[in-house]
């Protein structure tokens, strides 16, 4: 077995496991697809660590999740075989590559077009074929592909992205952190009857996406 394949089975059974990820596909999701494809190769050493992974290339910060909290974000949004799914903010794309591993087809936008092109060349070179990945603003979404029955934000939110919940087919959920409030949490948003009901699901961290951070206050 190699360093990776050791490093990636400690992290499935060490991080995602002793924190209540129990569904099956996704724990064999998290030991099939490589972490460390997704990350530049001066930081490979680090893909297995329980953090937020900085792979920026350019100016923004740009982060792969906690392999914990995607787990858990992950089984929050129960994936189904047969579902459209958007991921928003994928950076290098490890989560869009795990959904792939769970639905019929994923959608996957990244706002620093030097990183989606990077997911995709991840994608190609993984064999993942049910994966788009598009240059767009985490605000955006993609609306050419919608409705989707799951989107999973990478990332935190500190404001609503009212754009990108209007994708939501009716009966979808979207997963993300919401930092709106102190301290940051996990949340589900589902549509039901065109109407958005949102739930705590637990306490979280994670880096904001670009575009979604809360506006400055006017300061004197």
């Amino acid at each position: 077995m190699s360093g990776f394949s050791t490093a990636r089975l400690k992290m499935v059974d060490g991080q995602v496991r002793t924190n209540d990820v129990t569904d099956r596909r996704i724990l064999d999701a998290m030991l099939t697809v490589p972490r460390e494809a997704f990350v530049p190769a001066t930081r490979q050493a680090l893909a297995y660590l329980d953090l937020d992974l900085d792979v920026s290339e350019g100016a923004a910060k740009r982060f792969l999740i906690k392999p914990q909290l995607t787990g858990k974000l992950l089984q929050a949004a129960e994936i189904g075989e047969n579902d459209n799914v958007l991921v928003v903010g994928c950076a290098t794309g490890y989560v869009a590559a795990l959904a792939a591993k769970l639905a019929r087809q994923v959608t996957a936008t990244e706002c620093d077009s030097t990183l989606a092109a990077k997911a995709k060349d991840a994608f190609t070179s993984l064999g993942i074929a049910n994966v788009t990945c598009k240059a767009a603003a985490c605000t955006e979404g993609d609306p050419s592909a919608a409705p989707y029955d799951v989107i999973i934000l990478n990332g935190a939110a500190e404001v609503t992205p009212e754009a990108v919940l209007r994708q939501l087919k009716e009966g979808g959920r979207l997963v993300g952190v919401s930092a709106a409030s102190r301290p940051p949490r996990a949340m589900i948003v589902t549509r039901t009857h065109g109407e958005f009901g949102h739930r705590t699901l637990f306490d979280a961290a994670a880096p904001v996406l670009p575009g979604l951070e809360r506006a400055a206050a006017f300061v004197f």
